[in-house]
């Protein structure tokens, strides 16, 4: 069976239910504003811009909005998501009748600067690690409701995901290791589950990454440690297991870490710090 064509990671009834969801949201009944100021047969054209350097995504997304309420309306893509766009670059054209345009404006601008924003950061960060043996990772910070999507934006700018879910993969953390009572006895219970599942542990000194080996880790993450620490770590390890940085990762910072020669570096700021993209929408009435 083949898989279903996606949009900006959401399939085609997960795209209708986000759609119809964020319209309802901001629409309510109806776009009051718009149906006693504007004759029902205007029609408007418009062009969708970058007003800032940004790398796009989440553009069909926004031709979605546009379509949802009115099937009839003409719209040309001039951009595709990854692609860099400079100031006053136009990412869309669109001409259609002006009321359903107006109604969907704001669901659809709202959610393609959203996800640009996203993949702008990203992308800055990908950059700081290019010509490293290091990938950057996104991590499970995401706005609630949104992070099939802000996980792509992080992929279109250049991130590898980490986790979508919790049964994506098992992350033994402080917390785990408190209740269970030791790394060691962690990591076993993990790994006698047999759930095929890839074992990883986050550690934040150099004492534990011996216990958490022994008892059969596959993976390290190595939280909130200094470069310094991260090239003992790396050496401790010595290949064994790949190896995770995370824990207040900057974009000033990233660098470093990543020559330390750990394999791997998650950055929640990606999708939980990025700003909106400044895109606009520019109409005109059309013949």
């Amino acid at each position: 069976m083949c898989d279903l064509p996606t949009t900006a990671g959401l399939n085609p009834q997960q795209l209708d239910n986000f759609v119809e969801s964020v319209l309802s949201e901001d629409m309510g009944s109806g776009d009051i504003t718009t149906r006693v100021a504007i004759p029902a047969s205007a029609r408007f054209s418009a062009i969708l811009a970058a007003r800032q350097p940004v790398v796009v995504a989440g553009l069909q997304l926004a031709d979605a909005f546009f379509r949802k309420l009115d099937p009839d309306v003409d719209i040309e893509l001039l951009v595709q998501d990854g692609d860099a766009a400079g100031v006053g670059q136009p990412l869309m054209r669109i001409e259609g009748n002006a009321q359903p345009m107006l109604a969907a404006e704001r669901s659809a601008l709202n959610t393609l600067q959203h996800l640009t924003g996203i993949a702008t950061m990203t992308r800055t960060y990908a950059e700081a690690v290019a010509g490293t043996d290091c990938v950057l990772l996104d991590t499970r910070k995401t706005i609630p409701g949104l992070r099939t999507i802000e996980k792509y934006a992080a992929r279109v700018g250049g991130a590898r995901n980490h986790r979508m879910r919790l049964d994506d993969g098992i992350l033994i953390k402080d917390n785990h290791i408190a209740a269970a009572g030791s790394i060691v006895e962690a990591v076993k219970a993990a790994k006698a589950a047999n759930t095929g599942l890839e074992v990883q542990v986050e550690v934040d000194t150099l004492e534990q990454i011996e216990p958490a080996l022994a008892a059969g880790a596959d993976r390290l993450l190595c939280d909130n440690m200094s470069p310094a620490l991260l090239k003992q770590a790396v050496a401790l390890v010595g290949g064994r297991v790949p190896i995770e940085a995370s824990g207040g990762v900057r974009l000033e910072t990233i660098r470093e870490i990543a020559l330390t020669g750990v394999d791997f570096v998650s950055v929640g700021r990606i999708t939980q710090s990025a700003p909106a993209a400044d895109i606009g929408l520019d109409y005109a009435l059309s013949s």
